[in-house]
């Protein structure tokens, strides 16, 4: 995403003027509108000795009143009007960088582009995987819970049985313990009267 925005930024500097001059320096251009006019020296009132093309880069050498004289490509030196002179590259000289920087920038795009493809697909297989395991481990647990509910059952199950079981063999020692109480209640019945008919039978001998 930043490096999207750089290049644009830098594809948007290019479309101002990219060559503007440093303070000081004396190349300039001829301005874009139409051929212009040059004269022999600072006036309107000196002869017109050629034209500069739209756009042909010169030397600035002086400056007086409305008129710059400068040096032009094929070493002449004539004066132009200032206000035809600019400090930035005409159209022509620019479109060929433009076009070269906006070829260079479209195939950084598309390395980015191509970049950002591989990237989101491999986090698309990262998070394609972890759902994987995700949906394993959802499915682990399930399966232990459903055994652990099942356990529980089951040890629910034997504690009943185990609690019946307990109050069968507590009736049945109860049972047992009464039956015992119940011999041990008659034998103590008995047994006096037998010892007093033996004492009675003997009595009589």
């Amino acid at each position: 995403m930043t490096s999207c925005a750089v290049c644009f930024g830098a594809l948007f500097a290019l479309a101002m003027p990219a060559h503007a001059q440093e303070e000081g320096s004396n190349e300039r251009w001829v301005s874009d509108n139409l051929n212009t006019y040059v004269r022999s020296g600072p006036t309107d009132g000196y002869r017109i000795v050629g034209t500069l093309t739209s756009g042909e880069r010169v030397e600035l050498l002086t400056t007086q009143g409305d008129y710059s004289r400068v040096r032009s490509a094929s070493g002449d030196t004539v004066w132009i009007p200032s206000s035809e002179l600019q400090e930035v590259p005409g159209q022509g000289e620019r479109l060929p960088q433009l076009e070269a920087q906006v070829a260079e920038l479209s195939a950084e795009l598309e390395g980015i582009d191509a970049t950002w493809t591989t990237r989101v697909q491999g986090m698309q297989e990262t998070l394609d995987s972890r759902k994987a395991l995700i949906d394993e481990l959802e499915a682990t647990r399930q399966a232990l819970h459903a055994e652990l509910t099942e356990t529980q059952s089951e040890l629910r199950s034997v504690q009943a049985q185990l609690g019946d079981e307990n109050k069968q063999v507590l009736m049945r020692y109860m049972l047992y313990g009464g039956g015992i109480a119940g011999v041990g209640i008659i034998f103590g019945l008995i047994l006096p009267s037998m010892t007093r008919s033996r004492k009675r039978n003997d009595g009589w001998v």
